[in-house]
């Protein structure tokens, strides 16, 4: 079974030496997942700054605007993709990730968003 563990933050890690123990754990967890089958694939994206609304336009040219997006104090920080045997597992590795280290190296303890892929895919009918 997939599933998609979205990681959501109020924002990113400012201190350097934060960053590197944050990165140093989501590499670790990374490794010890490709190394089980598990991982499928994980990115992580940029601040909602960066962000672009597109919706089709006249003809289907796409319209591409900064917004409006709807107010958050969080935001998606990054995701991961696994295929694990069920979402007590998926549960146990979003519980990992939520412990990667936050502001003074504890875990941040950030909420994770766990959500099973559906069936099929879009590639499929191609």
């Amino acid at each position: 079974m997939k599933f998609m563990l979205m990681m959501n933050a109020k924002g990113v890690l400012e201190d350097a030496g934060d960053m590197e123990r944050a990165i140093a754990h989501m590499v670790k967890l990374s490794e010890e997942l490709q190394a089980n089958g598990e991982l499928v694939s994980t990115e992580g994206l940029t601040g909602p700054d960066q962000a672009k609304l597109v919706r089709a336009g006249q003809g289907g040219v796409p319209v591409v605007s900064d917004g409006p997006f709807p107010e958050s104090k969080e935001f998606l920080l990054g995701y991961w993709l696994v295929d694990c045997d069920g979402p007590e597992r998926a549960y146990e590795i979003a519980a990992l990730i939520s412990a990667v280290p936050g502001p003074g190296g504890g875990p941040s303890n950030m909420p994770i968003e766990v959500r099973e892929v559906a069936g099929g895919s879009c590639a499929d009918d191609v």
